[in-house]
Order: structure tokens, then sequence, then C-alpha cells
């Protein structure tokens, strides 16, 4: 039987923060409730949350800082932030946007709304329980839970798309997955990016993966798979050397 999903609420409105909490537990969910960022930073490092709605305007400091603080920190890179806030400027969106927020959610608002973008957002974000938690092939390393990438041991700094597609690959090696198919894993169904923008993350990816990067192969006309049988190869590879399909 799978755990309830555990919500952070970081809200200094106190009765709205008992109500999202009271919903919030309603449907299923395990939720707490900061009221100020110092809270929301605790709560999150004493528990990391599988998501957290999070108010932009906040005494002491503000939810454009407090998600910077969270995305800075390993366990919190993918952890789903809803944005909550009276304001609805442009401005103030994209600057939540641009500090890692996944959606945002202008006051007054709809329940039903709000832990419907919930639910999407915990679908497109699935818990890794019931897979493996490390990943492995070759030097590099995969903790999907922590969600920290190693090559040789020593931390390789990927942005979260980059990570979602290597694990992707790691989780069938040797297998050929197509853009398409990558696409929809990592992405989501549903949400439109063209197969260059998948070129460039495997390009990137080589890079940060430094010798290991070879294990990366580009299968022509079809996708990308990522095998051990590289590396030992590498000497000879020139297939495994970046192709023009994947750069910029």
């Amino acid at each position: 039987m799978s755990l309830a999903r555990k919500i952070l609420v970081v809200e200094d409105e106190r009765d709205l923060a008992e109500l999202l909490v009271y919903n919030l537990k309603k449907n299923g969910y395990v939720a707490t409730a900061a009221h100020d960022g110092q809270a929301a930073l605790n709560a999150f490092r004493t528990t990391p949350p599988d998501l957290i709605i999070l108010d932009l305007m906040l005494p002491g400091m503000s939810g454009i800082e407090i998600a910077r603080q969270i995305r800075t920190n390993p366990k919190g890179a993918a952890v789903p932030i809803i944005m909550l806030t009276a304001r609805a400027d442009e401005a103030d969106q994209l600057a939540g946007l641009s500090v890692g927020a996944d959606d945002y959610v202008t006051k007054p608002f709809s329940m039903k709304v709000l832990l419907a973008r919930v639910a999407a957002m915990l679908r497109r974000n699935p818990s890794p329980e019931g897979s493996a938690s490390l990943l492995r092939v070759g030097p590099v390393e995969a903790d999907l839970g922590a969600h920290i990438l190693t090559v040789d041991g020593v931390e390789a700094k990927l942005t979260l798309t980059e990570f979602k597609l290597l694990a992707a690959m790691m989780q069938t090696p040797r297998r050929v997955l197509s853009r398409t198919e990558l696409i929809n894993r990592v992405m989501g169904p549903g949400i439109i990016v063209t197969a260059r923008t998948i070129d460039v993350h495997v390009a990137a990816l080589r890079k940060k993966l430094g010798h290991a990067g070879v294990m990366i192969r580009t299968i022509r006309g079809v996708g990308y798979q990522i095998t051990e049988d590289a590396l030992a190869n590498a000497g000879d590879a020139a297939d495994d050397a970046p192709l023009a399909d994947d750069v910029p």
C-alpha cells in the first residue's frame, strides 16, 4: 500500500492555512502548515514534502526567497511548488517561475481547482516508492530519492530535466528510447516540446558526465540509449562522439 503524499502549506493567513490543511487532509494527503519563511524552511528540512503550496507574500522572507533556497537543496530540486498569492501581475508570476515554481494560483481561488492542480502536479511527479531508489550504470549512479547524480562518486550538478532524462535512460539500460518517448517520460504527456529540445539536453548531459558521457549513444533515426559497453569501447568509438543532431 502506498503512503499518503505529504504537502507543506506555507501561508501567513492562519484561517486560510487551516482551511487548506483541512481540505488536503480530507482528500487523503498528509498536510502541515508553516506561517513564515523560517518555519517553512525548518519544516522542509525536517520532513521534505512531496509538494509545497507557497504564498508569495510572507513576513520576514518572501515566497521567492523560500523557493530559491528549496531549489538549491538537492532534496528540493524535484519537489513541485505551487505559488499561491493575491498578486496577479505577470512580473510576479514570472519571478515565481524563474526560481522554480511549477504553477501559480491567484487569490481568491476555487478550492476544487486548487485540489485538482495539486493532484495533477503529483501525477507528474510520482513517488519513487515501489521502484528502485538507486540506479547505476557504470560509474554513474542516480539516487532518485535524494535527487543526486554522481560520476565516480563525485556529484554532477544537473537540472531537473537533465536528471529525469538520464534517469529514464538508466531505468532501461541498453534499450533505445525514442525522442517522443523521452519527452513523454520527462516532460509528461500533453507537454509540447520539439525533439530538438531533447537533443540539446543530451548534449549538455554528455558534457556534465565527463568521461562517462560516451555511455549515452545516439541511434540515428531512432533516439538514445545508455550502455556501459560504450565506455569500455570509448577509444575507438567514433559513433559514440556527439553527432550533428545532438548540438544546438
